[in-house]
C-alpha cells in the first residue's frame, strides 16, 4: 500500500482578478522510503502542494489518502494532530532557537513529542556528524551545520513525512551537496520518506524520483537518472 495517494486534487483562490488554479488536477502515489524531488518554476504550485501534503493547507477538491485513511482538512485541530504525528519539516532558514544549545534545540522537539531522550539526541547529532558540537549554540556553528542540527531536530519527532521547501537556498553548492548527502543517509537509516522543494537542477542526483510542476499540474514524473 503507498503511504500516500492523492487523486484529482485541486487547490484553487478567489482573487480580485479571478480564481488562481495552484493546484488544478493533481494524481499522486507516494510508496514508503521515496525521495521525491519537487521541481518547476516559481508560482509553479510546488509550495501549494507541499502545504496540502502537509495538511497546513486543505484542498479544494479531491482525495488525499496517507497510510490508507482521509487526511483531515478544514479542522484545525484535527490536522495539527495530523502533522504533529506524521510530518517533520526542514525550513530555509533552519528555524533554530539561538538562546538554546544544539543538543537543547533536538530535546526541545523531543520534549514537544512528548518523548525526551538525551541518548536518541545524541544518536541524531552523531547521525548528522555533529556530536562534538552539542553544546554550542547555532550562532557559532556555520550554516551548513545550522541546517544539519535542523535535520536532526526534524528527525527527532521520528516522522514518517519529511518535506522541505529550499532547505538548501541559503547554502553554497559545496556545502548543499554535503547537506543532501547527510539527509539521504538519515532518512534511509530512519525509514522516513522525503519530499524537498527545490529550484536547484543539481540535487536530482540525490532523489529516487524526479515530479515537475507547471501551472498546478504535474508534468512529468520520473526515476532519477541517478537510481
Amino acid at each position: 500500500m503507498a503511504l500516500i495517494e492523492m487523486s484529482g486534487v485541486t487547490r484553487y483562490y478567489e482573487t480580485p482578478a479571478g480564481v488562481v488554479k495552484a493546484l488544478d488536477g493533481i494524481d499522486l502515489s507516494i510508496e514508503e522510503g521515496e525521495l521525491i524531488i519537487l521541481l518547476g518554476p516559481s508560482g509553479c504550485g510546488k509550495t501549494t502542494l507541499l502545504n496540502c501534503l502537509s495538511a497546513l493547507d486543505s484542498p479544494t477538491s479531491g482525495t488525499y489518502l496517507f497510510g490508507g485513511e482521509d487526511v483531515p482538512r478544514n479542522h484545525s485541530e484535527k490536522m495539527t494532530s495530523f502533522r504533529r504525528e506524521n510530518i517533520g519539516y526542514v525550513f530555509q532558514f533552519f528555524n533554530l532557537l539561538q538562546d538554546l544549545t544544539v543538543m537543547e534545540n533536538i530535546q526541545l522537539i523531543q520534549e514537544l513529542a512528548g518523548n525526551k531522550n538525551p541518548e536518541r539526541a545524541m544518536e541524531l547529532l552523531s547521525l548528522v556528524g555533529l556530536e562534538s558540537e552539542v553544546n554550542r549554540f547555532p550562532g557559532e556553528i556555520s550554516g551548513g551545520q545550522q541546517q544539519r542540527v535542523a535535520i536532526a531536530r526534524s528527525i527527532a519527532k521520528k516522522p514518517t513525512l519529511l518535506l522541505g521547501d529550499e532547505l538548501t537556498g541559503n547554502l553554497d553548492t559545496e556545502t548543499s551537496r554535503k547537506v543532501m548527502k547527510v539527509l539521504v543517509e538519515a532518512c534511509a537509516k530512519e525509514d522516513i520518506t522525503a519530499i524537498f522543494v527545490t529550484h536547484d537542477e543539481s540535487l536530482i542526483e540525490y532523489a529516487t524520483r524526479v515530479i515537475r510542476i507547471d501551472s498546478g499540474k504535474i508534468v512529468s514524473d520520473d526515476v532519477s537518472k541517478s537510481e
